[in-house]
């Protein structure tokens, strides 16, 4: 399934599924596309989530606390393509949930479900060929993350390997909000696109419509994770999770335009 990307930048928004609940998951994601998500990261909760932070680990602790299981976020996907037709739904995982449900299985029922493609965050290019094999098989999109110590031909690789779009990891190390944009993000990129016509998407560690802003100016698009994850936290014991998660997605894009607006003057 082909992701069509109307924003410019496009923005892929992270969620942990089940926290705090399945149910809610839905009503964020929901709030987030209205507010104008393109693309939904649909994550699978895991025990040992060693490429994350302490805001989506503790996220994925409440997630598992609650008994979700990759069986369920696929449910979830089916439920947000029969009320969303027009957004993008990776599912972000780590390998070891897939290899338990079957990797056959998983793809037959992600494409099932509606889901476009997957992030499996811990598989290398290099031992993906099993599974890059079954997503083809199924038309699913196969995104690969790229980062700032990655050589020239690994890049190559990733590039070929990845369909739909390519992550570029702007920083070295776990998920999680920073104060401001790696610098090397931009680099990141440009060595990326010498590879693939593919649009390149920049993610870790942005939360905020001034980090957006700037890398929108060197990327096709902009993954918010761990700063969607904390606001879910900040505002689940009251119920207004999703409230907050649209408002938060508003504010960034809004406030983007606007920086965009004055600099084009």
């Amino acid at each position: 399934m082909p992701l069509n990307f109307t924003s410019n930048p496009f923005l892929v928004v992270y969620v942990t599924c089940g926290d705090p609940s399945l149910a809610a998951s839905k009503e964020i994601i929901l709030s987030a596309i209205s507010a104008g998500a393109d693309v939904i990261e649909l994550g699978v909760p895991f025990s040992d989530p060693v490429a994350d932070g302490p805001v989506i680990q503790r996220a994925s602790e409440r997630a598992l606390a609650n008994h979700t299981k990759l069986s369920d976020v696929l449910q979830l996907a089916e439920e947000i393509r029969n009320a969303e037709s027009r957004v993008g739904l990776i599912v972000f995982s780590y390998y070891n949930p897939v290899l338990r449900y079957g990797l056959e299985r998983f793809c037959d029922d992600a494409r099932a479900a509606g889901v476009d493609g997957a992030l499996i965050t811990d598989l290398t290019v290099e031992e993906a060929g099993d599974y890059i094999a079954a997503m083809r098989k199924r038309d699913l999109a196969t995104v690969f993350l790229a980062a700032p110590t990655s050589t020239d031909p690994r890049l190559k690789r990733i590039a070929a390997a990845s369909r739909g779009f390519v992550y570029a990891v702007s920083r070295t190390g776990v998920t999680g909000t920073q104060h401001k944009l790696a610098e090397d993000a931009g680099e990141l990129v440009r060595r990326v696109k010498k590879f693939t016509k593919l649009p390149v998407a920049v993610g870790f560690g942005i939360s905020n419509s001034e980090q957006f802003h700037a890398a929108g100016k060197f990327a096709d698009g902009i993954v918010v994770g761990s700063a969607i994850v904390q606001t879910i936290e900040q505002n689940a014991s009251t119920g207004h999770a999703a409230k907050a998660v649209g408002e938060f997605i508003r504010g960034l894009k809004k406030q983007s335009a606007v920086s965009a607006q004055h600099s084009a003057k």
